[in-house]
């Protein structure tokens, strides 16, 4: 059995009184790695950042958010919070020009997770680490790129710079929030492995955050499919990928496959994501759902023995509910 190295339990993020996330309930053990899925709004990096205590001006997070045998971090003090970020857990971010500083070189921006966090004794010995990690992350000519600033860097090397400080000080949670879907297929591919290979070498638990299913199904165990800022579904990936139960994840991958109808169109989930705060009650997905009727108005029960393994649907493509 893993140490869990993350707990969340009954997460959610609201504006006011609106929830824009509901009742999300998580666990990730050591060395595990967990893909969350959904479309672009539906909640996952509100999810990201109410894990890391990062939510903007206007938002607030209720629920209990642990890492491993730490106190309850929401609602935790920031004096509380920044000694955590970046040492014990770290986010990798899908855009590293916003994660960057432009006006320091990326030797010295790696340098310095290390020395806020006190884990190299002093600049010459952050500044040779920083040299290592960036050669550990497949920079050409490491030393040269830690003299460089971040506009003379490709998109890709500006993402392994990136990924080599959330890992600086071997955090025991690394948070991915969509780190490739900038890059081209390429170097999507060279940047999940070293990504994969620092968490794997550090036993670190995962979140991977992503619409890409491919991705999902290349470098996680685990996968929770959200929509609405609920999880509708959850399980092992090729359980939940070859058998899904929510008529949600079902859209999804039969959309991934590019399937066909009859009629020789794309297979598409009908409608669009609305809007953050005004997904429909009951199922939060019947609005767009072939199979909905009233019995949805209703919100439905989780099925399933554990938060980490089941779905809500009434109507689950595989059946009736039990």
């Amino acid at each position: 059995m893993t140490d869990d190295v993350l707990t969340a339990t009954d997460l959610s993020v609201y504006a006011g009184g609106t929830p824009l996330v509901q009742d999300v309930t998580l666990t990730i053990g050591r060395g595990e790695r967990v893909g969350l899925i959904g479309e672009s709004g539906s909640g996952k990096s509100l999810t990201a950042l109410a894990l890391m205590g990062l939510l903007p001006e206007g938002l607030h997070a209720g629920g209990s958010v642990r890492l491993g045998a730490s106190d309850e971090l929401v609602g935790a003090a920031e004096r509380r919070l920044a000694p955590l970020r970046g040492q014990q857990m770290s986010m990798v971010f899908q855009e590293p020009m916003t994660a960057l500083n432009p006006t320091m070189r990326v030797g010295d921006q790696v340098a310095e997770a290390m020395l806020l966090h006190r884990t190299r004794p002093d600049r010459k010995a952050a500044r040779a680490a920083a040299v290592e990690l960036l050669d550990d992350v497949g920079l050409p000519s490491p030393a040269e790129a830690a003299r460089s600033y971040p506009h003379q860097l490709s998109g890709g090397q500006r993402q392994r710079v990136v990924t080599a400080i959330a890992l600086a000080n071997d955090p025991a949670l690394l948070i991915c929030d969509e780190p490739t879907t900038a890059l081209d297929v390429t170097v999507q591919a060279l940047v999940l492995d070293l990504i994969t290979r620092g968490v794997a070498a550090r036993d670190a638990a995962m979140l991977f955050i992503t619409h890409d299913l491919g991705v999902v199904a290349t470098v996680c165990d685990r996968v929770l499919v959200m929509y609405g800022g609920r999880i509708v579904e959850a399980g092992p990936v090729r359980e939940v990928f070859h058998r899904p139960q929510h008529r949600y994840t079902a859209g999804l991958l039969a959309a991934s496959d590019l399937a066909v109808d009859r009629d020789g169109r794309l297979l598409t989930i009908p409608g669009s994501v609305p809007q953050a705060g005004a997904f429909p009650a009951g199922c939060v997905f019947r609005s767009r759902c072939a199979a909905a009727d009233s019995a949805c108005e209703t919100l439905p029960a989780w099925v399933g023995a554990d938060p980490e393994c089941g779905h809500a649907c009434v109507h689950p493509v595989g059946g009736e509910v039990a």
